[in-house]
């Protein structure tokens, strides 16, 4: 079995997916590929090196640090082993084509495919605890909110969630109790909307006509909508923990700027 050595200042992990997609091309299947990561020091090149030395195979490596792909270069001469260099053309050529030095960090390709995953999973997480589904799993997210109907929870918590974060909304029905699991969690976490009456009435008007259903009703009734948010702000006077946000006016950006600043200072706290 021949093998291929991946030596990495990160995981790795794209390096290998590089390899494995150029061997797809190749009918032989006896190939190992096998990765040696975090290499940030020369004594982590040695220890890589004597390890592809002792059983010879093709090295191939992503280091960001020029001594590093130096010292890879010089001990596969001594000992010669055949090497590719996958990363530094191309860092070249683009420091070349951009006008701009390259910032030579390792790992932060693995930074950015962690962010990205972060956020996928959080907004798998919060398509499924919306509109108050899943209740029982309230204590893993990391922000709840709270509100009355067509007071954007939905829209902010998907927006909540392309930033990394995990959430779910839980409507407030006029007369219902809302589910126990929501005073059993972190209260820290809800955060309780509140509208102008008068503008809620508007947006669920709009949205009994563009489901072309009758705009006289009680779910877009004045004196019913201003009942509802008396009872929200009641509740929320009872959950002094709870952070109070007025949306009216303003946009899901702004409404959700205001969220993280209040959760990045109760972080550091």
């Amino acid at each position: 079995m021949k093998t291929i050595y991946v030596l990495s200042d990160s995981t790795g992990e794209t390096a290998e997916r590089v390899i494995r997609a150029a061997l797809s091309q190749f009918y032989e299947e006896d190939v190992r590929v096998q990765r040696l990561f975090q290499i940030r020091s020369q004594a982590d090149v040695q220890q890589a090196m004597s390890i592809a030395i002792h059983d010879p195979g093709l090295v191939v490596y992503t280091l960001v640090d020029p001594h590093l792909s130096e010292a890879v270069e010089r001990v596969a001469e001594e000992s010669g082993l055949i090497t590719v260099d996958l990363l530094s053309p191309l860092i070249y050529n683009l420091s070349r084509y951009l006008g701009a030095p390259s910032r030579e960090k390792p790992g932060l390709l693995h930074r950015i495919d962690t962010d990205y995953y972060r956020r996928v999973e959080a907004v798998n997480f919060t398509v499924k605890h919306d509109d108050g589904q899943e209740t029982r799993y309230l204590h893993k997210a990391d922000l709840v909110l709270v509100g009355v109907s067509r007071s954007s929870k939905t829209p902010l918590s998907m927006y909540l969630a392309h930033k990394g974060y995990k959430v779910a909304n839980v409507p407030l029905v006029f007369g219902i109790a809302p589910p126990e699991e929501l005073f059993e969690i972190d209260q820290g976490k809800i955060v309780g909307l509140l509208i102008d009456p008068k503008r809620l009435v508007e947006i669920r008007t709009s949205r009994l006509i563009n489901m072309k259903q009758s705009p006289r009703g009680s779910y877009n009734d004045q004196q019913q909508v201003e009942e509802e948010l008396a009872a929200c702000r009641q509740l929320y006077r009872q959950h002094p923990e709870w952070f109070v946000l007025n949306i009216t006016n303003k946009s899901v950006e702004e409404a959700a700027s205001e969220i993280m600043r209040r959760m990045e200072i109760k972080a550091n706290q």
